[in-house]
């Protein structure tokens, strides 16, 4: 479970779990060494040394939102030093 702050305020809870068992690609990330090890390469979430990522977009799309206001989202983000 990844847990977002993106550039427009929005907090959103992104559940990785379909991916990992939908595709073959993301089933390294069930290691929690591995998907302990996130990085950022710009804006896009990448494990792996950048073998495995996901694109803003659709972790934006599929995301459940974690607050209602951008101004909750930032409170969230300073809480846990985003």
């Amino acid at each position: 479970m990844l847990e977002l702050l993106f550039n427009n305020g929005k907090a959103g809870r992104f559940d990785c779990k379909p991916l990992i068992k939908k595709y073959k690609l993301f089933s390294k990330l069930e290691a929690p060494e591995v998907f302990n090890n996130i990085t950022l390469d710009g804006w896009t979430v990448t494990w792996a040394d950048g073998s495995i990522d996901i694109a803003p977009e659709y972790l934006y799309e599929n995301s459940t939102e974690l607050y209602p206001t951008r101004e909750a989202a930032i409170d969230f983000a300073a809480e846990n030093a985003l």
